[in-house]
């Protein structure tokens, strides 16, 4: 399976960097799949809506993968209408409770990154 990045390169137009991406992405699924049930394709579609660019499935599966294989995720094959059969991803007990988990790791990481940042703003405002 070729290994494709979750976005193109460098951030446009507001997308996150692909390293970002990359480290966010298996949270990023939890989140979206606390939602309700979905296939693959709808959750590329939902990152692209949330402003997360492309996600190939190069990058998708194999998270995907993962967390099924870690428990966090199960799936199942659904019927297709009109076409091909898809494999449907749900949320288990352990995923939802791993992102409860998640969720304060974030909001300490993400505190802590925007004091930084704020730092850095008023040294860059002191020196112009």
């Amino acid at each position: 399976m070729p290994t494709a990045e979750p976005s193109s390169g460098e951030p446009s137009s507001g997308e996150p960097s692909s390293g970002w991406l990359r480290g966010m992405l298996p949270l990023l699924l939890v989140a979206l799949l606390a939602q309700g049930d979905q296939h693959g394709y709808a959750l590329v579609q939902q990152l692209a809506a949330q402003g997360f660019g492309t996600v190939r499935g190069g990058a998708l599966y194999p998270v995907l993968g993962r967390l099924e294989n870690d428990g966090l995720v199960e799936a199942h094959w659904q019927a297709g209408e009109g076409g091909p059969g898809r494999k449907v991803y749900r949320l288990t007990d352990a995923g939802w409770a791993r992102l409860r988990e998640e969720r304060v790791g974030w909001e300490h990481f993400s505190g802590s990154v925007d004091r930084l940042l704020a730092r850095v703003d008023d040294v860059d405002r002191e020196r112009t």
